[in-house]
């Protein structure tokens, strides 16, 4: 790992035009980073009038949520072998590709006629996504190094939380006109592929006949982590409404508010993050899981709203520090010809954390009465990882 002759140059350059990259390649990446929530968030609010829509398909109560999940269990089991297309053919090639095919299978459902073509197009929707979002990680490893980079994947997570929130509303707005509506919101991917065409570009590399290998012995604990950081991420997301419904808040105005809250939590930390950066991994990512134990802690023992909302903020933060930091850690002892497919290991890594986080609270519930009892273990978890972490004590960033 102390070799990295082939690591890109200090001040990445474009080699048709010897210009630097700056702001305008970031607004393109961080913007396009933003298509991997619309999956997650802007179907939500329709899913009901969706299962409606085809109550007479088998299985429609199990198939209709799968057309929001399905998607991040595609990039879960995907991006490694996108990163590794990204790391072979070159990053611009699949970035601008994926953002074009997206358009139309993110589309696809305005015309689909059966409840199983959409939920096919769903998982063809997870496969651009985990090709862009790794094309995006990895571009903006490439272009930035340093405080910048770190600067950047801090707004990697302002920008997608700040599009979660808005795809959110945006979903709930279309949704009145009906079903279907909100699928056109995909369609935003081709201006998206055309100013990437122009903006972005590849980064020189070097011509190898085989791809070198990557160092595992320093990856494995980094993604390992990263797995359990998504489950933890996906907490709040997932149970903040039960949470509150448990506590008698039915009122849709009210959980959105509180929802809201949280969000802006996680994008102030993850906006403030290369401000602790400096202060390495070894410290940052045990205090991302410290907040966020504490946060699920005070969700789960919470008997009011303003003690939901102090959970919320507090597991925000930590969701906010979280991601850069895991991010950081991951890709920082990383040579360019390895970081296309170390990026889509870590994001394999985080979305199958996210796609089972559900699953996991689900099971803990059935098996120990409840959600409470649940959110203590998780909670509970989130602490001692954090001293796991903190007794690894990984090492800072050493490659560009």
């Amino acid at each position: 790992m102390s070799d990295h002759s082939v690591s890109a140059p200090p001040l990445a350059v474009d080699p048709g035009t010897g210009r630097q990259a700056g702001p305008a390649q970031a607004i393109v990446l961080l913007l396009a980073s933003c298509l991997s929530v619309l999956g997650a968030v802007l179907l939500a609010p329709v899913l009901p009038r969706i299962q409606d829509a085809f109550a007479g398909t088998p299985g429609v109560a199990t198939l209709t949520p799968t057309v929001l999940t399905v998607p991040a269990l595609v990039i879960g089991l995907t991006a490694s072998i996108a990163g590794r297309v990204v790391d072979r053919l070159g990053r611009k090639r699949l970035l601008v590709s994926a953002l074009v095919v997206y358009a139309f299978v993110g589309t696809a459902p305005l015309w689909l006629s059966s409840l199983p073509l959409i939920v096919a197009s769903r998982i063809l929707v997870g496969l651009t996504e985990a090709a862009i979002m790794t094309c995006c990680t990895t571009l903006l490893a490439d272009y930035f190094h340093g405080p910048r980079r770190v600067r950047y994947f801090g707004l990697q997570v302002v920008y997608t939380t700040v599009a979660a929130t808005l795809f959110f509303a945006v979903g709930g707005l279309l949704g009145s006109w009906g079903w279907r509506t909100p699928f056109w919101v995909y369609a935003v991917s081709l201006p998206l592929a055309f100013v990437a065409a122009r903006v972005v570009w590849q980064p020189p590399q070097q011509k190898k006949e085989k791809l070198p290998p990557l160092p595992w012995r320093g990856l494995l604990v980094p993604v390992g982590v990263t797995l359990a950081g998504g489950l933890v991420f996906y907490v709040l997301i997932v149970e903040l409404s039960y949470v509150l419904d448990g506590i008698g808040v039915t009122a849709t105005a009210t959980i959105g508010l509180v929802s809201a809250v949280g969000s802006l939590a996680t994008a102030v930390a993850a906006f403030l993050f290369p401000r602790v950066a400096r202060l390495g991994p070894a410290v940052t990512i045990p205090a991302a899981f410290v907040l966020c134990g504490l946060g699920i802690l005070g969700l789960a023992l919470a008997s009011s709203v303003p003690v939901v909302v102090l959970g919320a903020v507090v597991t925000g933060l930590g969701n906010g520090l979280m991601l850069p930091a895991l991010l950081t850690w991951a890709l920082g002892t990383l040579t360019f010809a390895q970081r296309g497919r170390g990026t889509g290991i870590w994001t394999s890594a985080l979305f199958i954390g996210q796609f089972a986080s559900p699953l996991v609270v689900l099971a803990l519930s059935g098996a120990i009465s409840g959600l409470s009892p649940a959110l203590l273990v998780v909670g509970a978890a989130a602490l001692l990882l954090a001293v796991a972490v903190r007794i690894v004590r990984p090492t800072r960033p050493a490659v560009g």
